[in-house]
């Protein structure tokens, strides 16, 4: 497999939880040292860059903040070009440090944008209602991810997207999707390596979120057989992988 660039899933792939995938850190430097481009992706909406940066050398990682692509990072960018772009955040975590330091601030009524990520438990029926008014008055919807679901400590959970999806069905208007599956968000991230999609592979865990968006964006996909990876998802989903393995401790078998 030919490739100059490599976006890596995080969650996943190089860890899960609280546990380091066995041969993850090595892998990484193999990488490193045979000089790929990468970028480590990230559809988390809780952390910001830095948060997840600590966390990734506390599993042994040398990766800077920089070098970490997530969905606020597109968000910002996006925002960036918009006309108008006050917002009401339906997040939780630190994520909400990364907006206020690009000069986006959290805001209740006179919005352009409600930007909704994993908000865990800041998701009820309270904070819902609000997001659906503000949207009803006229705000547009950006949605930092719309997973299904994320691989907890304990279990599999709840993410963005189930409640994207409901905030969607209740006001007829459809979310601007900056994390993955979206082409804009691969591309953006490739953008900031200097890669072409047709020279880029894409390593995860998610058959759809992970594979299926970066393959329809131009890239390959290798799927993991780590964090979620579900074998009947696997095998029925369109389109497919080019490659499956067991981990990304494999891959000085393939790059």
């Amino acid at each position: 497999m030919k490739a100059r660039g490599i976006l890596i899933d995080l969650d996943g792939v190089m860890y899960t939880g609280d546990r380091v995938i066995p041969g993850a850190p090595e892998a990484i430097r193999y990488l490193e040292g045979r000089g790929y481009l990468i970028r480590y992706l990230s559809n988390t909406t809780r952390k910001s860059r830095e948060t997840i940066r600590k966390r990734l050398s506390q599993f042994g990682f040398s990766i800077g903040a920089n070098e970490i692509f997530t969905p606020a990072t597109a968000a910002i960018g996006f925002l960036s070009k918009a006309e108008h772009n006050s917002c009401h955040f339906l997040v939780t975590g630190d994520v909400s440090d990364e907006f206020d330091e690009a000069g986006y601030y959290h805001r209740d009524c006179d919005v352009d944008f409600v930007v909704i990520g994993d908000a865990g438990d800041n998701f009820n029926y309270s904070t819902m209602t609000r997001a659906f008014r503000l949207v009803r008055e006229g705000a547009g919807i950006i949605a930092l991810e719309k997973d299904r679901y994320w691989m907890g400590n304990d279990g599999l959970m709840l993410s963005a997207g189930p409640f994207v999806k409901a905030l969607e069905y209740a006001t007829g208007e459809t979310a601007v999707l900056m994390g993955k599956p979206s082409p804009q968000y691969f591309h953006m991230a490739l953008a900031s390596i200097g890669v072409r999609p047709g020279d880029a592979v894409m390593i995860g865990d998610d058959v759809v979120s992970d594979i299926g968006g970066a393959i329809r964006s131009g890239l390959q996909g290798v799927l993991v057989k780590t964090g979620k990876y579900d074998e009947h998802a696997a095998s029925t989903a369109e389109p497919k992988p080019e490659m499956v393995i067991d981990s990304i401790a494999s891959v000085r078998d393939f790059l």
